[in-house]
């Protein structure tokens, strides 16, 4: 599955099984982050397209913010393509 990281225009492959964050540091991305368990809400971000499951049942977010599409990348898997709003992206590495 794809990931587009908008505004940066970033993009990152990924599987069901591999965190959007750990996904996006094996392609040389850094996205904002820090407790790596759900609870900091350091790597909070929007989904602006497709779906997404947290890993843990009880994620940093009310169900409100899921509701309206605000997802952990520390505690999230993608489902389908997806794009997220990540203004604090990053790559690690110049082309």
């Amino acid at each position: 599955m794809k990931v587009r990281l908008e505004p940066s225009g970033l993009d990152f492959e990924t599987d069901a099984a591999t965190t959007l964050l750990k996904a996006a540091e094996e392609a040389g991305i850094e996205l904002p982050s820090s407790c790596r368990n759900g609870t900091c809400r350091t790597c909070i971000c929007h989904r602006l397209s497709g779906e997404t499951r947290h890993t843990i049942e009880w994620p940093g977010l009310s169900a409100e913010e899921k509701a309206e599409g605000w997802i952990l990348p520390c505690v999230a898997v993608a489902l389908e393509d997806l794009t997220l709003d990540v203004p604090g992206a990053r790559a690690l590495f110049a082309d």
